[in-house]
């Protein structure tokens, strides 16, 4: 913690977008392990309440000190139409898996920080705080070749119908877990192959993911294979789908 608030001190103005998106992500993971250790998991509300606003404090702080004439898009902060008229708007989830994050012991939940710049997302950072993981652009290694059964991560409380289709087509092990950026960076990992959500989501909840996702070379898309659309005037964004190249033609098809 004590070299993640070093690597923020010394982030100027000048440091270019790749590096404030991992070190803002990293930096906001650390505060929510220290809001867990101060709070500890007896009130799950309470920690849930304060890991929200500890990490979105901390981001809109930064994101002000180092790139104030940016507009922000954050589940925790009110939508301001203005980014709708600007070139560059970063999309941030401060705590994603907010149930996961107040439970004892759990590791799937994180913190999303991705820079939206004329009609893309070329920049985005993954923290896994209680793992110590930071996945972030523009260099993202690709996962390395499952050679047994495919994996399917899917959602712990509510996995839509739709993984039942893609799990068949693949015959694929289901593995339940917590936040999109867990679920994503779990392909990203090599732990999964596909991720599969069609329950709604908002554009914070895979801005980041995508973009990581992406510059590791995997596919992303909507679930009818269509492109995945930022800094829209209406923010949903109800379904995703990540997984390996060699497996987007069969899990587009299972999904059609």
């Amino acid at each position: 913690m004590a070299e993640s608030a070093r690597a923020l001190a010394d982030l100027s103005p000048a440091a270019d977008d790749h590096a404030v998106a991992a070190t803002l992500a990293t930096a906001a993971g650390s505060r929510l392990l220290e809001i867990r250790g101060e709070l500890g998991f007896a009130d799950a509300s309470a920690l849930r309440a304060a890991g929200d606003r500890g990490a979105q404090d901390l981001l809109a702080r930064e994101l002000a000190r180092l790139r104030p004439d940016d507009a922000i898009l954050s589940e925790e902060a009110r939508d301001d139409a203005v980014r709708l008229t600007r070139s560059r708007v970063w999309i941030i989830d401060p705590l994603d898996g907010t149930r996961e994050f107040s439970e004892e012991g759990r590791s799937d939940w994180a913190v999303h920080v991705a820079l939206w710049i004329d009609g893309r997302v070329p920049v985005g950072a993954v923290a896994l705080p209680s793992r110590g993981i930071t996945l972030s652009t523009p260099n993202v290694a690709a996962p390395q070749a499952n050679p047994g059964r495919s994996r399917m991560v899917v959602s712990r409380t509510r996995p839509p119908a739709e993984t039942s289709a893609v799990a068949q087509a693949l015959n694929a092990e289901l593995l339940p877990m917590g936040s999109a950026g867990a679920k994503v960076t779990a392909v990203v990992l090599g732990e999964a192959d596909a991720y599969v959500h069609g329950g709604g989501q908002y554009e914070w909840d895979s801005a980041a993911p995508v973009a990581v996702a992406l510059a590791a070379g995997l596919h992303a898309s909507r679930l009818d294979g269509s492109a995945l659309r930022y800094n829209q005037a209406d923010p949903y964004l109800p379904d995703l789908v990540v997984c390996r190249n060699d497996l987007r033609e069969a899990v587009l098809t299972a999904l059609r």
